[in-house]
């Protein structure tokens, strides 16, 4: 995809550094779907123009997933527009780091737990 943008333009924009800017385009570096739609609306794109070519999930068209009940339940609570409220007056890359705090969490929330021994790779039981 080519611009007018230089690279240095388009991270000062959407408030990253150059050299991060270069990791995200080597793929060295995830890029976040928050950090997708700084870039397209820095660009004027559609976030769209960024999967053009790719093809499409499981080889046809697909729908959109909808949202599950209890994720719409809390992102219309009070407590869940209040963190949508503040999410949104941090800068993007701030908002990208806090994104991926709460994606570790959940990786380590995720992940099932044992007891200190174990994790250390040590037996556990009298020994």
């Amino acid at each position: 995809m080519q611009s007018d943008v230089s690279q240095a333009q388009l991270a000062r924009s959407i408030g990253i550094s150059c050299q991060q800017l270069q990791k995200y385009e080597n793929a060295t570096n995830r890029v976040s779907a928050s950090m997708i739609y700084e870039i397209g609306k820095s660009l004027g794109v559609p976030v769209s123009r960024f999967f053009e070519g790719l093809p499409q999930y499981g080889g046809r068209d697909h729908e959109p997933s909808q949202l599950p009940v209890d994720r719409i339940g809390f992102i219309a609570s009070p407590e869940g527009r209040r963190l949508i409220e503040r999410l949104i007056q941090l800068s993007p890359r701030v908002r990208a780091r806090v994104s991926a705090l709460i994606a570790a969490v959940g990786e380590e929330l995720s992940v099932p737990q044992c007891d200190e021994k174990q994790r250390d790779g040590r037996r556990t039981g009298a020994g």
